[in-house]
């Protein structure tokens, strides 16, 4: 890394603008969205999609709702042109879908383009050439002014032949590498092919400004955007597009500050798909702006089965830390994490309240079709006690008391961090019931009886190290008497500090289940559960599984220091 020396800054900034951009701080509404994963998606494709997947893609896209979609350059090669006849002739585009399509500024490629669109009812011809610096003079090795004239040149058979064309037909151009052009040269340029599309309200053109290679800081392109749009001729019949690529991992802030700066269009893809590290993610722009309140127009209320015919068609995968999309976006291994969310999510159903505000979840997960169970809450060994009380209380219906929520992360963040794995919700159901539920060795009360006697009087038959006995004593209620009788009975030193119960399902019929705290002599903790159709067996049992659990825990080594 000794040789920065050989990199320049190849961006140019804006002459002096308004920089009104500035003084906003959010995107209030939606631009007008063009998908172009069927052509500069499909084309960074290490395998292309074939027609099938092409016209499965397509009608995805409809359904999500653009309105506007590239589907190629129909010139560049037959699976392209019959790509766009099929989608003509087959009567697959609504009425209210704009195809999009591509070409360069040369006749032949042009006629091409428009026998490709034969038919169709609207469709925007995309015309560009590149006027950047480096392009100029290494790869076309032309002037400014012979650039200019690829441009306007183009423009004009365009013009002629959209005149020859039934149906409506709409223009696009794109001064490729505009983030390397001078933008004073770039204004001229896109001037002189409005000069001869002389656009109107009734046929307005789309200037669209790509950030073909990211070589700036977005307020770079902001300004750059600030400056086209304050100087286009023509304005108010100009739709002023833009298209990010992603080379600094900076497309949407790009796309973000241009359409603050005047932009009224975005070009992008599902999930950002494209040349190098891609285009602008589509559906991050359109998450980033319906978290903020705003409507975009887009449905991604099933993010799943979408990602799930991106991955098919595409070949391609979604990073797990995909924005909004990714596996793992929502996900919380964090204890505090957890613990914060689960309250986050518990304050919001006590308040009613519609508006979403929940810690660390920017956006609601079920609002594109994910699922809290599955996607929220994580159990690994770094997970705290408010997750996996949280997938307890909501995927089995164990409202756990405070103290032993506690007790039960510790033990199954233990067992996560000794397996090396991450833990499903039924693993940690599981882990809970075989060390806290109905537990009946070593000791079992195998009947129990009660009398008024002295307050509370229990009799019990209880299995104890192999043998069988019976016990009887008094208490202040019936759990207290059992407890009585088995500590005369045991000799056990124990207290009961806590005890809980709650219905585990709604309705008449539904089981109690119960949670028992008992403290050892020495003051050691230990939890029990009990489950029955009736509320004092369920505590019973929930005592005598706190009892087995001090009976069998790893005793201390009293010498150790």
């Amino acid at each position: 890394m000794n040789h920065a020396d050989k990199y320049t800054r190849q961006f140019f900034e804006a002459p002096k603008t308004s920089h009104k951009w500035m003084e906003k701080s959010y995107i209030d509404r939606a631009p007008q969205w063009c998908s172009v994963d069927l052509r500069d998606g499909n084309q960074a494709l290490v395998i292309p999609m074939s027609l099938g997947e092409k016209l499965e893609f397509f009608a995805e896209l409809v359904r999500i709702g653009f309105k506007e979609i590239e589907i190629g350059f129909p010139a560049a090669s037959e699976t392209e042109y019959i790509f766009c006849r099929t989608l003509i002739e087959q009567n697959l585009i609504p009425d209210d879908v704009t195809i999009q399509v591509l070409t360069q500024s040369r006749e032949h490629i042009i006629q091409k383009t428009f026998e490709a669109l034969r038919g169709c009812k609207n469709a925007i011809v995309h015309l560009y050439n590149s006027t950047s610096v480096a392009q100029r003079e290494q790869v076309f090795r032309k002037s400014r002014e012979e650039i200019m004239e690829i441009a306007v040149s183009g423009a004009k058979l365009c013009k002629e032949y959209r005149a020859k064309h039934a149906g409506n037909i709409r223009f696009e151009y794109s001064p490729e590498s505009f983030t390397g052009t001078e933008p004073e040269y770039a204004l001229a340029v896109c001037n002189a092919v409005l000069d001869v599309w002389q656009p109107t309200p009734e046929d307005k053109v789309i200037i669209n400004l790509p950030v073909t290679v990211q070589l700036s800081m977005p307020h770079v392109y902001a300004n750059q955007i600030e400056y086209m749009c304050e100087n286009l001729k023509y304005r108010e019949n100009v739709i002023v597009s833009l298209h990010p690529h992603n080379d600094r991992g900076c497309a949407v802030a790009d796309t973000e500050m241009g359409l603050l700066a005047g932009a009224e269009r975005v070009e992008g893809t599902l999930f950002g798909n494209g040349e190098r590290t891609g285009n602008v993610d589509i559906i991050t722009l359109a998450l980033n702006m319906y978290s903020q309140g705003i409507e975009p127009n887009l449905d991604f209320s099933d993010v799943p089965a979408i990602t799930e015919l991106y991955n098919r068609v595409t070949r391609m995968e979604v990073n797990d830390r995909q924005p909004y999309t990714g596996k793992l976006v929502f996900a919380a291994f964090s204890g505090s994490h957890q613990d914060a969310i689960a309250k986050g999510l518990k304050w919001r159903e006590e308040h009613g309240t519609a508006l979403w505000t929940v810690p660390y979840l920017p956006l609601d997960p079920a609002d594109i079709g994910r699922e809290y169970e599955a996607d929220v809450i994580r159990i690994n060994s770094q997970s705290g006690k408010g997750g996996i009380g949280y997938i307890l209380e909501t995927r089995f219906g164990y409202n756990l008391p405070k103290r032993m929520r506690e007790h039960v992360g510790y033990l199954v963040k233990g067992i996560s961090d000794h397996k090396h794995k991450e833990l499903q919700p039924d693993e940690v159901y599981l882990i809970f019931k075989e060390h806290y539920v109905d537990i009946t060795t070593p000791l079992n009360l195998t009947a129990v009886h009660f009398v008024q006697h002295n307050g509370i009087e229990a009799t019990i038959d209880i299995e104890y190290h192999s043998e069988t006995a019976s016990a009887t004593n008094n208490g202040n209620g019936r759990l207290d008497a059992v407890s009585n009788a088995v500590r005369s009975y045991t000799g056990l030193d124990y207290t009961i500090n806590t005890y809980t119960e709650h219905a585990l399902e709604v309705g008449s019929s539904s089981q109690a289940v119960s949670y028992v705290e008992i403290l050892s002599g020495g003051g050691e903790s230990f939890w029990g559960v009990g489950i029955d159709n009736d509320i004092i067996t369920s505590s019973i049992k929930a005592f005598v599984s706190a009892v087995n659990n001090m009976l069998t825990a790893p005793q201390k080594d009293s010498s150790a220091v």
